[in-house]
């Protein structure tokens, strides 16, 4: 029996390394607008959750507008439709349940 060997697929480009200081820098900003849009989520949720229990809704915080659609795949098709792929999209995405989760939270 003659085993073949290929060669092992690698990136073109090495991984760029990320700096911690920018690391927490950009967690800090996610954390930041994830705060801002959970505000407008909490004000949101006791009018949409009996029509819309379990769906996905994304939020802007600047404008305050959303989103809402039942499949997490339907919300982000949403969200590309409405903002286009720019890239600056600062929207976040809850889950009109009790406690805002799109999945399971592993601990």
């Amino acid at each position: 029996m003659t085993i073949v060997s290929h060669p092992r697929r690698t990136r073109i480009l090495p991984p760029k390394p990320i700096v911690k200081e920018e690391k927490s820098r950009a967690d800090e900003i996610s954390d930041a607008l994830a705060a801002r849009c959970r505000v407008i989520f909490e004000r949101l949720r006791p009018t949409l959750i009996e029509t819309y229990y379990n769906w996905h809704i994304a939020i802007d915080p600047d404008t305050e507008q959303y989103l809402i659609d039942p499949t997490l795949k339907g919300i982000t098709q949403k969200i590309s439709e409405a903002y286009g792929n720019t890239g600056e999209v600062k929207l976040t995405i809850f889950r009109l349940n009790d406690t805002g989760t799109c999945g399971r939270l592993w601990v």
